[in-house]
């Protein structure tokens, strides 16, 4: 565990205090480690596989198939 003495601004203060509550933590440090798995899901891990790109783009590369309006679409599918 690495320990660290770090200067907030007031409103960052806020912000961990809202988070500390919010999950019902014990301390600031607890609610910065939350901060910072949250912020590796929502920015780090949110970066496009290449292999999604690939499989996008052959979907874009796929024909279109009209359908109409949804009358057209229940009569071609037997639908009621």
């Amino acid at each position: 565990m690495v320990k660290a003495i770090v200067e907030i601004d007031e409103e960052a203060n806020r912000v961990i205090n809202v988070l500390k509550a919010q999950y019902g933590l014990k301390d600031k440090s607890q609610a910065i480690n939350e901060m910072a798995k949250q912020y590796k899901v929502l920015v780090l891990e949110s970066e496009v596989r290449p292999e999604y790109l690939k499989k996008l783009d052959k979907i874009h590369k796929e024909p279109i198939i009209r359908i109409g309006n949804a009358g057209d679409f229940k009569r071609k599918y037997g639908l009621k």
